[in-house]
């Protein structure tokens, strides 16, 4: 791999694609940092060597043009208190602005782009755009693994006018390291932990591991299409209809390949989406009509708790229910300790992204576990074996 630590910056101007899509409160604060927190390291490195810094990323999802709530400007005070310095700001990413800081940046300086996304051209890949971008460094650093399936003018494109320029940062090079060690030479037993709502969004990553796991342990929303297509009854639970056959077809695949498809034996229902229904517990394969399951049960969490304390290899991606709410959150919760406690004893555990990484980090248990990472669709997209374009651009000369 072109990594960080085999260039040299000093006297250089570095381009770097970081992940700042932070969440804002209505005031504009940052409300969770751990994107900004993850370049650190890769920012320093460069800002050590000698060099200047130029940060570019994207913020929301702008709709047309520029938008006060996604302006990355909002991000300037959180980034001169971590590297205590004074962070330029250019008000476009691209243009007059841009250009003119970016020419007199001397070393050790930090320069911020404004959001990347605030011009159609970055989605679609514009090569025009990405060039003017290119203009503004010597050296192309691509940090964003969580962007890293797109192929953006800022995180694939734009590598090609760094033919011998152009690296990973650590975040990236820590996030496919990570990832390979759950898909190469595994200490088993190994376990793979899918939740969140909707089968369909993991469909290709549960066939993939059907022939690397040992166990493979379901929860969530999707739980109900794989209960159903056991034969249960599962009321008024969220069910994909069209993947019921699917979800059979998964259950006889891991009958077939010798692995433990869990799907929980209990669940807790409410009658109504909301913190404040009634809840109950009951068998996950008999909901009453009209009540919906929301969470993992006791039996449950107990059976996945024993399965996760036995294996050496953990990955997990999705929550057991919806733990947004505190009456459907104590599944998740369970897993979690148990994730920890099974790394505590020498387990590896992956935690995939998205929701799962949320919960871990509200629960104060990110460094408690492996790794945790920030890619999300990303993570998974590798690991269904699809190529990356923000990985290919670095790491082929004919991306």
């Amino acid at each position: 791999m072109r990594t960080i630590d085999n260039y040299n910056f000093a006297g250089k101007k570095a381009l770097v694609r970081v992940d700042f899509n932070v969440p804002l409160d209505e005031n504009y604060r940052i409300t969770d940092d751990n994107r900004i927190r993850a370049a650190v390291p890769t920012i320093q490195k460069i800002l050590s060597d000698g060099g200047a810094v130029i940060l570019m990323s994207h913020l929301g999802r702008p709709k047309s043009g520029p938008e006060e709530k996604f302006s990355l400007v909002h991000l300037v005070p959180r980034l001169e208190e971590e590297f205590n310095t004074t962070v330029k700001f250019a008000n476009d990413c691209t243009g007059p602005d841009a250009g003119a800081l970016a020419h007199s940046l001397q070393p050790g300086e930090i320069l911020l782009l404004e959001n990347l996304r605030f011009h159609k051209a970055e989605e679609k890949g514009d090569p025009d755009f990405a060039k003017e971008l290119a203009t503004l460094g010597d050296v192309y650093v691509n940090d964003a693994f969580g962007t890293a399936h797109r192929e953006h003018a800022s995180t694939a494109v734009i590598a090609r006018y760094f033919p011998n320029d152009k690296v990973m940062g650590y975040v990236m090079q820590a996030e496919l390291d990570n990832a390979r060690r759950v898909l190469e030479n595994v200490e088993r037993p190994y376990t793979a932990i899918m939740g969140g709502a909707k089968i369909s969004d993991k469909i290709l990553i549960i066939e993939k591991l059907m022939d690397k796991v040992d166990n493979l342990i379901i929860g969530g929303g999707m739980s109900y299409t794989f209960v159903k297509a056991d034969g249960g009854q599962i009321g008024s639970s969220l069910v994909e209809e069209d993947k019921v056959e699917l979800a059979g077809r998964l259950i006889a695949m891991a009958r077939e390949k010798g692995v433990q498809l869990m799907i929980p034996v209990d669940s807790v229902v409410a009658d109504a989406f909301s913190n404040d229904a009634n809840i109950d517990t009951c068998l996950s394969h008999h909901i009453k009509p009209m009540w919906m399951g929301l969470d993992i049960g006791p039996e449950a969490r107990e059976a996945y708790a024993a399965v996760i304390a036995n294996s050496k290899t953990i990955l997990w991606n999705g929550p057991m229910g919806v733990f947004e709410m505190s009456n459907f959150s104590v599944g998740t919760e369970e897993v979690a300790e148990a994730v920890v406690e099974a790394t505590r004893r020498g387990a590896y555990s992956l935690i995939g992204g998205g929701d799962s990484a949320a919960a871990v980090n509200q629960l104060g248990y990110a460094d408690r576990v492996s790794y945790v990472s920030t890619g999300g669709g990303a993570l998974l997209e590798y690991m269904e074996g699809k190529t990356l374009p923000g990985v290919a651009a670095i790491e082929r000369d004919d991306y």
